[in-house]
């Protein structure tokens, strides 16, 4: 896992991970990440109000966690719920 500001690259897109570690939800998706041994960075709403208003202006709601999927074709899409964004990396990665 890794906090770096650049997203996870792969033939799939580039995927960031907004939210925050002390975040229930955040954390379970960070957990995901990690036994399935992605890299996806970790934009921490918290310390870096631009994540947060990143988020706000995508989504319309400030809550976390939000993956954000750049695909290969320029597409951006910015998936909420921690259900759902783990369900998405068990679908597309494991």
């Amino acid at each position: 896992m890794t906090t770096q500001a650049t997203g996870s690259t792969s033939a799939k897109g580039t995927l960031s991970l907004y939210g925050y570690p002390q975040c229930p939800f955040c954390a379970r998706v960070l957990r995901a990440i990690e036994e399935l041994d992605l890299e996806i960075p970790l934009l921490n709403t918290m310390q870096d109000a631009t994540h947060l208003e990143a988020v706000v202006e995508a989504t319309g709601r400030g809550t976390v966690p939000v993956l954000k999927i750049e695909g290969a074709d320029g597409e951006v899409r910015w998936m909420p719920e921690s259900a759902e964004i783990i369900q998405y990396l068990v679908n597309h990665y494991a």
